[in-house]
C-alpha cells in the first residue's frame, strides 16, 4: 500500500506482492437433498413464485378505492382473489408485481365497472366468497387463480378493457 511522503520507509523493505492462500477451498455445489434442481415444479394448489411479491400489497392498497362491489360482495374477498391473478401473471413474466397485473385482475371480473353484468355479479360472487380468509380458502382462491387462462394472462390492461365486458367468460375461464 502507498505510503505517504512524510512517513520514513526503509529503502531495504521489499514490497509487497500477492501470493495465494495455503489451503483453497472445494467450490460450492448444490448438492443438499432438499435442493430443487432444474425449474420450480409446477401442479395444482403450489402457487406462482415470483421475485418481491409481498409489493402487491402495497399496490393493493392503491387500487382499494377504485373497487366496486355489489351487495353481497366484500372489497377484502375482490382484493385477495385479484391479488393471486396479479401475481401468477407477474411470475410469469418473472419480475414483481406491477400496477398493471392489478388492473387487468379487477379489470376482467369487473370491479371498475359502475354497472357489471348480472351474470358477472352471479358468478364472482360464488367465486370469490371467502377468499379474503386464505387460512380457510386457500383451495378456492387457487382454484380462481388457476381458471384464468394463460392467454388472459398475457393480454395488455387496453386489451382487457376493450374486450370487457361482452367477453368476460373467456377473459376469466368462467
Amino acid at each position: 500500500m502507498a505510503a505517504p511522503k512524510h512517513v520514513p520507509v526503509d529503502p531495504t523493505d521489499r514490497p509487497r506482492t500477492y501470493s495465494s492462500p495455503d489451503f483453497v477451498p472445494a467450490p460450492w455445489r448444490n448438492d443438499r437433498k432438499a435442493s430443487i434442481t432444474g425449474r420450480q415444479p409446477r401442479a395444482e394448489r403450489l402457487g406462482n413464485p415470483g421475485p418481491d411479491q409481498g409489493y402487491v400489497l402495497s399496490l393493493a392498497e392503491r387500487v382499494r378505492p377504485r373497487v366496486k362491489v355489489t351487495a353481497g360482495e366484500s372489497v377484502d374477498d375482490a382484493i385477495q382473489g385479484c391479488i393471486g391473478i396479479a401475481l401468477r401473471r407477474a411470475s410469469m413474466y418473472g419480475r414483481a408485481p406491477v400496477i398493471h397485473d392489478l388492473d387487468i385482475a379487477f379489470t376482467m371480473w369487473g370491479y371498475f365497472l359502475d354497472v357489471p353484468p348480472a351474470d358477472l355479479v352471479a358468478a364472482r360472487k360464488q367465486l370469490f366468497e371467502g377468499v379474503a380468509n386464505v387460512v380457510h380458502h386457500y383451495v378456492e382462491a387457487r382454484r380462481l387463480v388457476d381458471m384464468v387462462p394463460d392467454s388472459t394472462m398475457r393480454m395488455t390492461p387496453e386489451m382487457v378493457r376493450k374486450a370487457m365486458p361482452n367477453s368476460w367468460r373467456a377473459l376469466t375461464g368462467a
